[in-house]
């Protein structure tokens, strides 16, 4: 099926490095599938080159975190070719619904780009190599079962005769794709589950890769854009006759009720005529939300009785007013910016009868359907090309807030291409935050020192009431109750309490909430993990040992921990000044635990070393694994001591990197990872283990100082991270 579109993407000028000569992995994605006619597709997952070039396609985005890498390796390891000859493409979600959904779904968050394509696409490498196999039996005039794949050459053992696959590609690609499709046995893998090297880095570190930030098209303007600075306000009026004459400036363009763009010949120029358009408006009454406000808000749903169950198990409450001593605590934490280095931005080709957009989007397929929509065209006369993520972190999965944008800038010049990009204040600003949230706890203990009953009431807002109204049913927001699910393979909690209640009070305040890296596990664990170890404390037990105690029914849970603390020296005298902290969680269908180790001087923190234990069922890439467990606890921990979004007057404070800080390599601390994959389920990876780094480091903070601190970021706290 020929893909070409009516604007020759190959005219692209995408990065001084390409237009040089290089060739950038991200962009063999639209042109190289839209001459699959004249390459041999041996089916929608490999294309194979006569100079043994293996071309993998690959839906899911990459943004850092090695999902191009080990789908690729997976499609490899079934169709056993030669590792050194492979390279990676991406299709569009205009190429997958007209092949009907052949490389099924491209979202890319929730720890969902390796788990969630197990069989896909080990099926799409498979059936490659079957009919590579088939088409060299036919030349040879044996029976295929006589003949094997390995290292992209296909052997007949008895006659000694061998061929490679790019010899036989094109006639592997005439034949009718096999149905029944067996795939390896775990045991029989061997690429799987080795830690080779990726294949994205060295574009990256030539330059060479490009970001939706460098697309650059023939004739294309540049737009900046601004929206209320009150979300949900609107614009009363601006003066579009005071920079209408500023040099470069083609177009003045208001964006629906709340944003306004200008268009010129370089995004300077349109963000320096954006700057001094003088623009009023209409705040409406979130204008009188502030942090405070939000606060009592969520105070008041502590206590609330508007409440939806997320798990429960006996009568905690009534046990609760009769067990012979309780403890209470209350727990909050504050929004989070994504902070993703490269700013929201889309370039987009409108012509009136067709509609294309280059972006950054953890979700192609919803950013294909905001285009068609803003477009005012059906999806099949619009597509979305993909490129590679300056950073994701469930952002660009919330919204596609910003390709709607560029597509409505661009239906005002017909034919001329728009990139349209954010500043880092916008960014800011006008993020989809991770969801301010509050728990209250109460526990209860027999006469016995026995733990009988926790009630968790968490009041807070909802992402899904932002995202995906209706994926609420009867009030129940299913994404609050990350790490606090009765069971399954997702998200169980891992204790067994007699008596347990967890509520929620649905509180939704102005700004908008998303998905942000770990998503509300982020801020469950820490009520979890840090009331379990306040709790301990109380009783006068181990931490470690009075977790045991409630894990007899939790065995991977417990292996994680018991890992971890191993590890980790628990037990053990630790150097002088140094202190410990336990912590796990079941999330993302993976099982994770870690041991901090920190000095507390002064008002100073330092974290020395965290050690993260960390079962995913398989492990695809080792080494990958490891580095996404250390830069999970960059963004854990600079949530917890730097992060936070706070408002005033119906505004985000924060705008740009001055006042919303990042964590320092010399604040980093050394990161140490058991991985002990147990086989037989497929877990996520990017992102479980962030939740463990903050409750871990809060309760060797609080063993070193014998101060709980439950209230977040710590720097507005009196704490430093040094």
């Amino acid at each position: 099926m020929n893909f070409q579109p009516k604007f020759d993407r190959r005219s692209f000028i995408v990065s001084s490095a390409a237009a040089a000569g290089g060739l950038c992995l991200a962009f063999r994605a639209s042109a190289a599938i839209a001459d699959a006619v004249s390459e041999p597709e041996v089916n929608a997952w490999v294309v194979i080159k006569p100079d043994e070039t293996v071309i993998i396609r690959i839906a899911r985005s990459e943004m850092g975190q090695g999902t191009l890498t080990g789908l690729a390796q997976m499609v490899a390891e079934e169709l056993e070719c030669d590792w050194s000859k492979v390279t990676c493409e991406f299709p569009t979600p205009g190429q997958n619904a007209a092949r009907n959904h052949v490389w099924g779904s491209f979202f890319t968050a929730g720890s969902q780009g390796i788990r969630g394509s197990v069989d896909l696409v080990r099926s799409g490498g498979a059936a490659a190599r079957m009919m590579l196999i088939e088409a060299a039996a036919r030349r040879w005039g044996v029976a295929a079962s006589e003949c094997s794949a390995g290292q992209g050459k296909i052997v007949h053992a008895s006659s000694r005769r061998s061929t490679t696959f790019g010899a036989v590609a094109s006639a592997a690609a005439k034949l009718a794709p096999p149905t029944n499709i067996p795939l390896k046995d775990p045991k029989d893998w061997k690429l799987i589950g080795k830690d080779v090297k990726r294949l994205d880095t060295p574009d990256k570190t030539q330059g060479k890769t490009i970001f939706g930030i460098d697309i650059r098209l023939p004739g294309m303007l540049y737009a900046a854009f601004s929206a209320c600075p009150v979300n949900g306000a609107k614009i009363k009026r601006f003066d579009a006759t005071k920079i209408a004459t500023n040099t470069g400036v083609k177009k003045i363009v208001q964006i629906e009720d709340y944003g306004v763009a200008v268009v010129a010949d370089s995004w300077w120029r349109a963000k320096t005529a954006l700057d001094a358009l003088p623009i009023e408006w209409d705040d409406g009454a979130n204008a009188k939300v502030s942090s405070s406000s939000i606060d009592a808000v969520l105070k008041e749903g502590l206590d609330a009785n508007d409440v939806v169950v997320g798990n429960q198990s006996g009568d905690a409450k009534a046990v609760l007013a009769n067990a012979a001593k309780t403890f209470e605590a209350v727990y909050s934490y504050p929004y989070q910016a994504h902070a993703t280095m490269e700013p929201m931005n889309a370039t987009a080709l409108f012509t009136g009868e067709r509609c294309e957009v280059w972006c950054s989007t953890q979700n192609g397929e919803a950013a294909l359907a905001v285009v068609a929509q803003a477009a005012g065209l059906r999806p099949e006369r619009c597509d979305v090309h993909k490129t590679f993520l300056g950073g994701g972190f469930g952002r660009r999965s919330s919204s596609q807030d910003y390709v709607r944008q560029a597509v409505l800038i661009a239906k005002q010049m017909p034919g001329i291409p728009i990139k349209m990009l954010w500043s880092r204040e916008e960014d800011m600003t006008h993020d989809w935050y991770h969801p301010i949230t509050q728990c209250k706890m109460i526990a209860g203990f027999d006469k016995d020192n026995n733990l009988i009953a926790i009630h968790y009431r968490i009041s807070g807002q909802s992402i899904f009431a932002s995202i995906g109204p209706s994926q609420i049913r009867n009030g129940l927001d299913p994404v609050t109750f990350s790490g606090f699910s009765a069971g399954g393979n997702e998200d169980a909690f891992g204790y067994t309490i007699p008596n347990l209640l967890v509520d929620y009070a649905m509180r939704n305040p102005h700004l908008h909430s998303g998905f942000w890296r770990g998503v509300t596990i982020n801020h469950n664990a820490i009520f979890i993990e840090c009331f379990m170890d306040e709790l301990a404390s109380h009783a006068g037990i181990d931490a470690l040992e009075f977790r045991r105690k409630l894990m007899g029914n939790h065995p991977k849970h417990l292996a994680v921990l018991n890992a971890a603390a191993e590890r980790g020296g628990w037990g053990k005298p630790a150097p002088a000044g140094i202190f410990r902290g336990l912590a796990q969680a079941m999330v993302f269908g993976s099982y994770v635990a870690a041991c901090a180790e920190v000095s507390v001087v002064g008002n100073n923190v330092k974290v020395h070393r965290i050690v993260a234990a960390t079962d995913p069922g398989y492990a695809v890439n080792p080494g990958q694994i490891e580095r996404q467990v250390a830069g999970s606890f960059v963004y854990g921990l600079t949530g917890l001591f730097l992060g936070g979004i706070t408002v005033k007057d119906g505004k985000v404070e924060q705008q740009n990197f001055d006042s919303y800080d990042m964590m320092r390599i010399r604040q980093m601390p050394k990161v140490e990872t058991v991985l002990m994959p147990s086989g037989g389920f497929w877990g996520g990876v990017g992102e479980p283990t962030i939740c463990v780094a903050a409750p871990a480091v809060l309760n060797a903070i609080a063993a070193a100082t014998g101060k709980r601190y439950r209230t977040f970021p710590l720097q507005a706290q009196g704490l430093s991270l040094v």
